[in-house]
């Protein structure tokens, strides 16, 4: 399992943000659903799954010091490792995430609520255990594999510091921003096209 190689916490990003001509950029690699939920102000949302595909691009554009963002610290460890991987400076991850950023005053941009990722995982890999031990006992004892495959699913998700669970379900429609025209997240990129304004003016 990898570890962030660089780890801010919240109270030095606040120190940092609140700086005149601050020379940090948050990065949010949430899905755009989590992303509208609550998100620090001024910061870009640019989910785990196109990290890799534009990093090159986006650190090119951000061009300042990338704290990336996710809800506990665990995806935004991955997209390090991502940046690492393809060689570029990759910054440091907010320690916590955006739920510590909170337990510690820090300042949100609040929008419609949806469950984070981690919880909707937890509730999906329940279920699906429930549903396979309830059904191997009313129906036919080979549904008890499900709850078996479930459990062996999240030993390789801790192991490997992924998740296919969230994956697939960082697809599904509930998890989709209300666009307004701006299915691009790459669109909140500074010359990439309209950057985001947090406080929505």
């Amino acid at each position: 399992m990898s570890t962030p190689i660089n780890v801010m916490d919240p109270a030095t990003l606040k120190n940092l943000l609140a700086a005149e001509d601050s020379a940090v950029a948050v990065l949010d690699v949430r899905t755009p659903a989590e992303f509208e939920s609550v998100h620090i102000p001024g910061s870009y949302n640019l989910p785990l799954d196109l990290v890799a595909e534009h990093a090159h691009d986006v650190t090119r554009k951000l061009a300042k010091q990338i704290v990336l963002v996710c809800q506990s610290g665990t995806r935004a460890g991955q997209a390090q490792q991502k940046l690492a991987d393809l060689q570029i400076e990759s910054g440091s991850v907010l320690d916590g995430g955006i739920s510590a950023w909170e337990k510690s005053g820090g300042e949100v941009v609040r929008g419609t609520q949806r469950w984070a990722m981690d919880r909707q995982v937890r509730m999906t890999a329940g279920s699906l255990v429930l549903l396979g031990f309830i059904g191997s006992k009313l129906a036919s004892p080979k549904l008890g594999y499900l709850s078996a495959g479930i459990g062996a699913g999240l030993v390789y998700s801790a192991a490997s510091n992924s998740c296919a669970m969230a994956s697939v379900l960082s697809k599904m429609p509930w998890n989709k921003a209300s666009t307004n025209g701006k299915a691009n997240p790459l669109a909140q990129i500074p010359n990439a096209g309209q950057q985001l304004n947090p406080h929505g003016k």
